[in-house]
């Protein structure tokens, strides 16, 4: 089916006789007949349902100049637009002088290649005008020779205007339309070229691949005509830079890219890319306000050596994202490292989908103890990867890539299925585990179905903390959010706040969420047995807290020292190495069944000691 966007460039009603074919991508010779007008019939000879479905070889007849011929397929195959004048044939055979035209037309939405074929009939007259001179003209053949003379001037104006449309219509669908830069698709097409030039002809290149690192904040702060500004000052620094043998292209949104032939050495890539970032380093400059936009490039150059040379641009991609992982506003070169780690990452996408249709992903649970008794007052439920051939994995292995992926989520769901059976099992063991706690992802939190899922999950409330990270939700509370919150303070579900101190929490945030219970995270607790300066801080936040009515719970302990020390300081609960790693549903209950739930004996002589220390 022939596109809209190529059929509505023609007009049916020419005189001329034109034709459209669908081209091969790989070989702008190759072709197949798909339209023809009715004056197209009326020259040749071919009726639409004799030609649709042809090569376009019959087009070429018997009569037709072997030099003609081999000149029509060097254009077509190089893909450009030209004319030709001379003796062909009809379908029946006989011959007419013809001045056959061919415009390449291109699909922006599909990428497919076609071709116009305009075929004009000169007359009997264009034929004998390098011959003899003819006799003299009468009267009435005077009048018939300016009229065709009139008729073929009139149609290669019009044959003119068609091949002004056609570049026009190529124009817009490899331009683009902001930045007058190469769009995507022409990139596209042109990286191809480039990679046949590299296997014929060993002609290396580079591709620089281009991120603004702040261009939402310009959008979000200027407004998009800031925006646009910007783009366009980008585009005509990049323009600035590069050479009339480079293509520069804007691939959508904030993102360009740069083909450039490699020549004697990299250094000329390299120093490129440096004068990219550091011209982005200068300040923006947009109805007298000054705002700062730098840049990450990714860098990656296409060898002759090279196994699969199409994976160049996806090389620079993995080099940009090397760049802003590492601190942005700088660019990297792409390396057997990154190639080895983008393999891994694709592997580990895959597995972690498999993983969730095959439900893989179970509970570990690590105990929270209170300070006070030393008894096991609930158990963090963690989720751990059963991998079926690399074992059990922690989530630093796996939740970055899951995150990236936006199965959380699916992954939260899994997690939460497993509480209710988890309790059941303790309770049918004879041992006392008060409640589990579950940390949710903000996905989670923002899905309407949350509350719902929790209502009929038959867990009791009371018998469940909720555990939202502080560094991702505090100061950002949406609706559904404020509302999950509420819903879950309502049925009487303990809010914890994870993690307490990593993020960029304010205490109005605090109130916000109104949690039961603060975490103060384990970058914080760890350094105070060997740091005594450091205490203080740690004092500090739990003053916070417990003048908000929180209870506080300490992250980190691995040492007899730490848990006496943070006791000191006023924390209600202690979770951390010392106490239990994390560890399978079997090991807690086991482990709950020969201890009988108390994990800190000597909780008992520090709370006395706090007592006698305070009657002093």
């Amino acid at each position: 089916m022939i596109p809209p966007e190529i059929f509505n460039q023609i007009d049916d009603k020419r005189t001329e006789g034109l034709a459209l074919a669908l081209a091969s991508a790989d070989d702008g010779a190759v072709m197949e007949l798909k339209w023809s007008n009715k004056a197209f019939t009326k020259i040749t000879g071919y009726s639409a349902s004799e030609a649709l479905g042809q090569r376009g070889t019959i087009l070429i007849g018997a009569d037709l100049e072997q030099g003609v011929h081999l000149y029509i397929i060097e254009k077509l195959m190089g893909w450009e637009n030209f004319s030709t004048e001379a003796e062909n044939n009809r379908k029946n055979g006989e011959t007419y002088w013809q001045r056959m035209s061919w415009t390449h037309l291109s699909d922006s939405e599909t990428g497919d290649h076609w071709w116009l074929c305009s075929i004009i009939d000169l007359g009997a007259q264009r034929a004998a005008l390098g011959s003899a001179a003819l006799p003299e003209a009468t009267p009435d053949e005077a009048h018939d020779h300016a009229r065709t003379l009139q008729q073929v001037r009139r149609l290669e104006k019009e044959n003119a205007r068609l091949h002004d449309l056609a570049r026009s219509v190529a124009k817009d669908a490899n331009e683009d339309a902001l930045t007058g830069l190469s769009n995507r698709r022409h990139f596209e097409v042109e990286v191809k070229t480039w990679i046949e030039e590299l296997k014929r002809n060993k002609t290396e290149f580079a591709v620089l691949y281009i991120d603004l690192d702040r261009f939402k904040f310009v959008n979000d702060t200027l407004g998009h005509d800031a925006g646009d500004r910007l783009l366009v000052s980008v585009a005509d620094m990049l323009r600035e830079l590069t050479d009339e043998a480079d293509l520069v292209a804007r691939l959508g949104g904030d993102e360009f890219a740069i083909l450039r032939p490699l020549g004697d050495s990299a250094l000329e890539i390299s120093s490129l890319a440096d004068e990219i970032v550091s011209r982005m380093q200068m300040p923006f400059m947009c109805d007298g306000k000054s705002t700062a936009c730098s840049t990450s490039v990714g860098v990656a150059i296409a060898k002759s050596n090279m196994d699969v040379p199409e994976r160049v641009v996806a090389d620079a991609d993995e080099a940009l994202y090397h760049a802003k992982e590492h601190g942005k506003g700088r660019w990297s070169f792409f390396t057997d490292e990154m190639h080895a780690r983008s393999i891994a990452t694709k592997q580990l996408a895959s597995d972690l989908l498999l993983a969730c249709e095959r439900q893989e992903f179970i509970p570990y649970f690590q105990p929270l103890i209170d300070a006070q008794t030393g008894v096991i007052t609930s158990a963090e439920t963690l989720v751990r990867w059963a991998h079926p051939t690399r074992g059990i994995l922690a989530p630093g292995a796996f939740l970055d890539t899951a995150q990236n992926m936006g199965i959380l989520t699916r992954i939260d769901e899994m997690m939460f299925a497993c509480l209710k059976d988890a309790l059941k099992s303790f309770d049918a063991a004879g041992v006392d585990l008060p409640r589990l706690a579950v940390n949710v992802s903000a996905a989670r939190l923002a899905d309407p179905t949350f509350i719902h899922d929790i209502r009929s999950s038959g867990i009791p409330p009371e018998r469940l903390t909720i555990e939202i990270l502080e560094s991702v939700y505090l100061d950002r509370i949406g609706e559904v959010v404020r509302w999950t919150i509420d819903e879950l303070d309502e049925l009487g579900v303990t809010i914890a706040l994870d993690d307490f101190g990593t993020g960029h929490a304010s205490v109005r945030g605090l109130l916000e969420i109104r949690p039961s219970i603060l975490k103060v995270d384990r970058q914080f607790i760890q350094p105070v047995v060997d740091d005594a300066s450091t205490r203080p801080l740690v004092a500090s936040i739990i003053g916070i807290g417990k003048s908000l009515g929180m209870r506080i719970v300490a992250e980190g302990v691995e040492t007899e020292e730490h848990a006496r020390i943070v006791s000191d300081l006023g924390c209600d609960y202690l979770q951390g190495f010392h106490f239990g790693r994390p560890m399978s549903l079997e090991d807690l209950r086991n482990q709950l069944c020969q201890n009988g739930g108390v994990f800190w004996p000597e909780a008992q002589s520090v709370q006395g000691a706090q007592v006698r220390h305070l009657k002093r």
